[in-house]
């Protein structure tokens, strides 16, 4: 039996009530040394070895907060409904993201709006059982949207991005979302230049010209527990 993408057996201890609440001040800490200019991985070692944080704790805590100057740039260029009918996907980083939440594993709510996973694949990847309803879910959504064309870029150096393509465009053809599946050496540049992108990667959100929030819609329609270690 396949193992739930994204899970980790030490994730209840990680994540208890009382894990939370230090997590939440450990954040508070490094916020406000990023905000007065430290770095952010100088800051989290500092803060997080104070606060005795695990591995995975400081990682939930990272890929959380942000910059209030970062912040409000993000909010600036976030959308609401989508400009000219099509969309620009970050497809690896959406679909394991909609396969965390079908497995009911850990995802974050994190200061910028973003739902983030802590899945951590590096760069392998394998379809699992969740993967198809993943996929469905994501064109859905995308038809709800009013999108006419999806864009869904794939990264060609992380395994099975073949297999992935051909599931993505079976599916697709059952939608009136008309998909374009391209496997490309440098998905995160690609995407740089464009508008009404989907992704919760911090460098592309800094650099594309606008985004929209598909996984908020998607947990609106299958609500799972997020966790929040900030505030």
């Amino acid at each position: 039996m396949d193992a739930k993408r994204g899970f980790v057996p030490e994730d209840a201890r990680n994540f208890s009530p009382q894990a939370l609440e230090t997590m939440r001040q450990a954040s508070r800490h490094i916020c406000y040394l990023i905000d007065e200019g430290y770095d952010l991985k100088s800051a989290s070692t500092f803060v997080g070895n104070h606060f005795m944080l695990s591995e995975r704790q400081r990682l939930a805590v990272v890929r959380s907060i942000d910059p209030k100057e970062v912040l409000e740039a993000r909010k600036t260029k976030e959308l609401e409904t989508v400009a000219g009918g099509e969309v620009w996907i970050d497809g690896f980083n959406t679909i394991i993201t909609l396969e965390v939440l079908l497995s009911d594993s850990v995802l974050l709510t994190c200061m910028d709006g973003t739902i983030r996973d802590l899945a951590s694949l590096r760069g392998t990847y394998r379809i699992i059982p969740e993967t198809e309803q993943a996929v469905r879910m994501l064109f859905e959504t995308l038809q709800e949207m009013n999108v006419e064309t999806a864009h869904i870029l794939l990264d060609e150096p992380v395994s099975n991005s073949g297999r992935l393509k051909t599931l993505i465009a079976e599916i697709g053809e059952e939608y009136r979302v008309r998909p374009d599946i391209r496997i490309l050496r440098d998905v995160d540049r690609a995407l740089w230049d464009c508008a009404n992108v989907i992704t919760s990667d911090s460098i592309i959100l800094d650099h594309c010209i606008s985004w929209v929030n598909l996984m908020k819609r998607c947990l609106e329609k299958h609500p799972i527990k997020t966790y929040q270690v900030w505030g």
